[in-house]
């Protein structure tokens, strides 16, 4: 709720200015406890607080009235503290000098102290004008709880913390099995013709998860040369579709192509002579059909495009033949999928099986409802008198045949969100359809936005992990990718979940996107988006009127070349700018959080960053000069990333600065890094550190030996150009913490450096990308690499033979080469790591390719089907090769 992330935001406004070592300004210290005893009382009332105002376009009056007055106070602090900064700016004495002026400085001195004075009484009389309208709404409040109390029944769904161990959930297909043998049968069948089959039904009723089983099938990936996935949506965008098809078929992500039909002929090269398969997800009209059918050939292989539309009329535009119309689940399906949902593997408690079966009942067999209303009981009290309170609400809603029966059932979903969840759930709205969005971006907006509520001894970070977790638990995020070691990297929501918390964020006045329709003026808006293809008029005027006081910016397009005067702007991010440099007043911004900008030109950062006396991310993607010493006195600052070009820091002894930045936990992008005694100190926190050493700065300094010192670091990404000293690899020592590690641009020999990493105690994913082997071979013995989940070697062109010794990698789950040609023949001893799920060989000989079927093979003969598969990519594969494909062994003609 827009409430509550009001209260949570102000409430970490004043606690940052309270804790930071040189806070701007002061808040009297009565007014401080008024506001803090409030904005407490505040806070719990809206966590147990129900509204009584009914389901429509109107938010409940009193929330928005707290919300109201809760900008009113961060407005009053905000302006105070931009004041405060423009006032020790503009009597800088080398402004007086350019200006010509000779200041008497004790007269100077007289006029400073004036002018705050009179901006310190003011400041405290504003504050206490809105501190007696917010005990005014205090006192509402406390009536309205007691009130309450008496007819309301507590159905609390809060445990006070997260208990959850699962972070991922797998898509469930319950009730389809004929459906999809069906599918299969027509997919792999005798009819050679291209065919395109749609699948059709309303929105959550299992298309996209139909065509994602069917997908990932081993069947489907043997019997075709060429799997491509691309999700469509309501306002398509033909050019990027055929990107997209066209990067996964061969790899080629450029965009430098002259129209759609330049691209279309590229992907109709690349398909022709190949059996494909095409998933076309979520298409809303039979035109951009049109537009693309001629780029996929048709010459009569066996050729499949599966296209899944909320339309069915669409269905019989696309094909006069095959197609698969979802039903709804019957009852004995919805049970399965509903029991599986709330208690897994578990049985079914008998107390709850009356009640559960009402539950399912009022579902009306629609999959998407079954598991979300069965995520969000999940989460809850087990017992018979909630899920009774369950099942009376979704009595009164289900009345309805159309998609807005959908959200009203998932609405009950958000409306039993704990209120410290609701504004995560609601920010998920500003995002695109079907975007997949970078889970740690996502996070360091969600931090920036300051609507995370604190919990002792844990960092935002972990915080806003948590309930991304818990919201994935509830299935109201979609998991769309998993990184190496199973940690989530992109997330997505379902169409109908992201109608509803846009729906929500627009009552509430949580944010806006432009282009829609806002009933209450942008200048009212807080938090203001730009989406992608934005017209220019329209961010032009948009322009004109957006006021000044918006907390975010976020423009995801191109199209804007100057920006507003966002006194209060905490977050700022650009997909691209227009302009020709930096404009300065982006530093005078001061209250920015987040600074995420990627522009066109060659620009300075000023020193007058420094000023950003909050700033938590910075983010820079453009060719930069150095950035100015002042950087080291952000004491803020936890994330700091350059573009991958990459940037260099200067000597932070040049500034005469002491500021410990223990907040930092991400460089990205230094080069040359001079690490020493004096950096090192500086930043005892750092968690991931991306650098680059180019030249032969190496033959000068040697900075390594300083990274055994950096105690917390967690991930590093090293690449070394030009660095072929073998003795300086003696200077290298790695900290225990290290848990993912990335060696790149590598020409020396690896043995000494891999026996060093192969001792780290915590390292789960090892990626090395060039490199030799001095012996040409590679022994692992027995104790080394203890946690190692994911190892990847890449153009480690000497390695002819590699061995395993003992009961080494015992955890691994992932092996991938990458153009290992001189290797023959892989060990034996793969095949009986436990824990391994898959091998990708890509570009190496076809012997070791070979000597994997025979491990492969061999498992298969002691446990029936191996825990493990095999993808091999190779540029020519012979006919020996092809023969032995089988579903755990997959030949790929690269």
């Amino acid at each position: 709720m827009a409430a509550y992330a009001a209260i949570v935001s102000l409430m970490n406004t004043i606690n940052q200015i309270e804790h930071h070592p040189s806070p701007p300004i002061s808040i009297h210290k009565q007014q401080l406890e008024s506001l803090t005893q409030i904005l407490t009382f505040l806070q719990e009332f809206l966590e147990s607080y129900k509204s009584p105002v009914a389901d429509g376009d109107e938010a409940d009056p009193l929330e928005m009235r707290i919300a109201d007055a809760a900008h009113a106070v961060e407005d009053v602090i905000e302006s105070h503290i931009v004041n405060v900064i423009e006032l020790g700016r503009s009597m800088s004495p080398n402004e007086e000098f350019l200006q010509g002026y000779v200041v008497d400085a004790a007269h100077g001195a007289e006029e400073v102290n004036s002018r705050e004075e009179v901006s310190c009484i003011d400041f405290y009389q504003d504050l206490q004008q809105v501190i007696e309208e917010l005990n005014v709404i205090k006192k509402e409040a406390m009536k309205t709880s007691a009130e309450a109390q008496l007819q309301r029944k507590v159905s609390s769904t809060h445990a006070g913390s997260l208990t959850s161990s699962s972070t991922v959930k797998e898509s469930m297909m319950v009730g389809f099995d004929d459906v999809q043998l069906q599918l299969l049968d027509w997919l792999t069948g005798g009819n050679r013709n291209r065919q395109i089959i749609p699948i059709t039904g309303m929105g959550g009723i299992g298309k996209t998860t139909l065509a994602r089983h069917i997908f990932e099938h081993a069947l489907v990936k043997q019997h075709f040369d060429i799997c491509a996935w691309t999700t469509i949506s309501q306002t398509y965008n033909v050019r990027e579709t055929l990107r997209e098809i066209l990067y996964q078929v061969s790899g080629d992500s450029r965009d430098d192509f002259s129209d759609e039909n330049e691209l279309g002929e590229k992907l109709h090269k690349c398909l022709w002579g190949r059996r494909y398969i095409i998933i076309l997800d979520d298409m809303w009209s039979v035109e951009v059909w049109y537009k693309m059918r001629f780029f996929f050939p048709d010459y009569n292989d066996g050729s499949r495009v599966i296209v899944t539309t909320r339309l069915s009329n669409l269905a019989t535009e696309l094909t006069n033949s095959n197609s698969i119309g979802m039903r709804f689940l019957d009852d004995v399906c919805s049970w399965s999928l509903f029991s599986k949902t709330v208690f897994g593997d578990e049985g079914f408690p008998l107390h709850l099986e009356e009640i559960g079966k009402k539950i399912v009942g009022k579902c009306k067999g629609l999959p998407l409802s079954i598991a979300v209303v069965g995520g969000l009981l999940a989460k809850s009290e087990l017992t018979p008198k909630y899920w009774e309170h369950i099942e009376e609400n979704i009595s009164s809603i289900v009345n309805s045949e159309n998609d807005e029966y959908c959200l009203r059932v998932l609405k009950l979903s958000y409306d039993h969100l704990p209120a410290y969840l609701k504004p995560c759930f609601l920010y998920m709205g500003m995002f695109e359809e079907d975007k997949a969005i970078r889970v740690p971006e996502l996070m360091r907006l969600w931090v920036s936005e300051g609507f995370l509520k604190p919990i002792i001894n844990k960092s935002s970070k972990t915080i806003a992990k948590e309930y991304l977790r818990e919201l994935v638990d509830r299935n109201l995020i979609l998991v769309h990718k998993l990184g190496a070691v199973g940690n989530i990297k992109y997330c997505k929501m379902h169409d109908l979940l992201r109608d509803l918390s846009f729906q929500e964020a627009e009552k509430q006045r949580f944010y806006y996107v432009l282009g829609q329709h806002c009933p209450r003026g942008i200048n009212s808006q807080h938090r203001i988006v730009i989406p992608r293809s934005t017209s220019a008029m329209t961010v032009r005027d948009a322009m004109e009127t957006m006021s000044s006081r918006a907390r975010s910016f976020i423009c995801d397009d191109d199209t804007v070349s100057q920006l507003p005067d966002f006194r209060f702007l905490r977050t700022l991010s650009t997909y691209k700018y227009s302009g020709e440099y930096l404009d300065e007043n982006v530093f005078q911004m001061v209250n920015l959080r987040y600074l995420s900008a990627r522009f066109r030109e060659r620009f300075q950062i000023p020193s007058s960053i420094s000023l950003l006396w909050n700033l938590h991310t910075l983010i820079v993607y453009c060719r930069v000069g150095e950035p100015p010493v002042e950087i080291w006195k952000m004491h803020q600052l936890k994330h700091v990333e350059f573009n991958d070009v990459g940037m260099y820091l200067p000597d932070p002894r040049s500034g005469h600065s002491d500021v410990m930045m223990e907040n930092l936990e991400t460089l990205k992008g230094v080069i040359d890094f001079n690490l020493n005694e004096e950096v090192v100190k500086r930043i005892p926190n750092i968690q991931k550190l991306r650098i680059i050493y180019m030249d032969k700065v190496m033959e000068r300094v040697k900075f390594l030996s300083y990274l055994q010192c950096l105690s917390k670091l967690e991930s590093l990404t090293c690449l070394i150009y030009n660095g072929s000293d073998d003795e300086y690899l003696q200077s290298i020592s790695f900290p225990h913490s290290l848990k993912k590690l990335y060696l790149g641009g590598l020409t020396f020999h690896l043995e000494e450096i891999l026996e060093k990493i192969g001792s780290l105690p915590l390292l789960e994913k090892l990626t090395l990308n060039c490199g030799q082997f001095g012996r040409r071979s590679w022994e692992i013995v027995e104790g080394q690499f203890p946690s190692l989940k994911y190892l990847r070697l890449w153009r480690c062109w000497n390695m002819e033979c590699w061995t395993l010794v003992g009961s080494c990698l015992p955890r691994l789950e992932q092996l991938h080469l990458s153009y290992m040609e001189l290797l023959e023949e892989f060990p034996s001893e793969i095949g009986e790591i436990p824990t391994l799920k898959s091998i990708q060989l890509e570009y190496c000989s076809e012997s070791a390719a070979v000597s994997l079927k025979k491990i492969v093979e061999e498992q298969e003969e002691l446990q029936g089907d191996p825990s493990f598969h095999v993808e091999v990519t190779l540029s020519n594969v012979s006919q020996e090769l092809q023969s032995l494909a089988t579903p755990n062994f997959r030949v790929v003609k690269g």
